[in-house]
């Protein structure tokens, strides 16, 4: 039996999650347009780096270019926002959430260490004029000033404005499902950056295939929130779990495919200066019926985001008046 959709059907009905997007979009002559953008997932308002969250990341098929997942993975911690863009872009929006990290916490550098930020890519070069690094430092600020804990935007909008998803507009989609056990009720959000496949599965049985342009193989990125109790290798599980919702709409997870999943939960946050040397959190049993249920959700909700990236985006131009239309959903 299908679980039940959150109020908003969206990664922010995990309560505290805000989501941002800073779109950029620009015809430069009949050759290069501009048709990107970055995409800012907060796990809670307040200091991310004074109060992390419990995190891990399962990396299905590795064509990717991330930053930040080996220290997430040896510390099971997140202390930035985990941000979107391009794949040549990873750089410089790395440079602007250090940036406005640095801006919130003075000590960082120096008597409070360093600071590990999570980028996440997908390849928009068939629209995007990709070489011509349009995205700067900056964006990445304004899309984490965008923030908001409303229901997100979708399709072709922030890291997902060049996206392509089966041969139509991909994107930025979103899904959520409520989970209850225990007299508790837990929330798992999805968010995606859905950037693959070709047009020749069940979705669109009654219309053309259609060949991504933009890659053989493409890619995607999977965010995964939750607010049930749970720690880092807890999350990997559920990370795991985004592959069969990936499975789901037709992703064979090809060889030049970055498929990459990212999971944490805003409970039991980790307080950076606690003082003491022991530390202790409670968390639900594996054996528990509702990791199983969370687990359905996972999938569910991975599912859907990535036919809502398709559903809610629009037909766009982008360079060398290429054209990718809106799926028909």
């Amino acid at each position: 039996m299908a679980l039940q959709k959150g109020e908003k059907n969206c990664i922010t009905d995990v309560q505290g999650v805000l989501v941002g997007h800073k779109t950029l979009y620009k015809k430069l002559n009949e050759e290069e347009t501009i048709c990107t953008g970055v995409t800012a997932i907060l796990p809670h308002p307040r200091n991310l780096f004074y109060e992390k969250v419990r995190a891990a990341s399962h990396v299905i098929n590795g064509y990717g270019k991330t930053s930040g997942l080996v220290q997430m993975e040896e510390l099971g911690l997140m202390e930035s926002p985990i941000m979107l863009t391009n794949t040549l872009s990873v750089g410089p929006v790395m440079e602007g959430t250090i940036s406005y990290m640095l801006e919130q916490n003075k000590e960082l550098g120096t008597s409070a260490g360093t600071l590990n930020v999570v980028v996440g890519e997908c390849n928009d070069g068939f629209l995007n004029s990709m070489r011509l690094q349009a995205v700067r430092p900056e964006h990445a600020i304004e899309a984490i000033q965008n923030a908001k804990s409303s229901a997100t935007e979708q399709g072709a909008i922030g890291a997902g404005k060049g996206m392509i998803c089966f041969g139509y507009k991909g994107g930025i989609g979103t899904a959520s499902r409520i989970v209850t056990a225990a007299e508790e009720k837990y929330t798992v959000g999805c968010l995606v950056l859905s950037n693959f496949g070709e047009g020749d599965n069940a979705l669109f049985a009654d219309f053309p295939k259609k060949k991504n342009p933009n890659s053989t193989d493409g890619s995607i990125m999977m965010i995964v929130a939750t607010d049930a109790p749970l720690y880092d290798r807890q999350l990997k599980r559920m990370a795991k779990r985004t592959a069969a919702g990936l499975g789901r709409v037709g992703s064979h997870m090809d060889n030049g495919s970055g498929d990459i999943a990212i999971a944490f939960s805003t409970a039991n946050t980790y307080q950076h200066n606690a003082n003491g040397h022991l530390d202790s959190i409670s968390y639900l049993r594996d054996d528990h019926k509702a990791m199983n249920q969370l687990f359905q959700a996972v999938v569910e909700a991975t599912e859907e985001a990535i036919i809502n990236s398709l559903r809610y985006a629009e037909t766009t131009v982008g360079q060398r008046e290429r054209k990718i239309e809106k799926a028909p959903l």
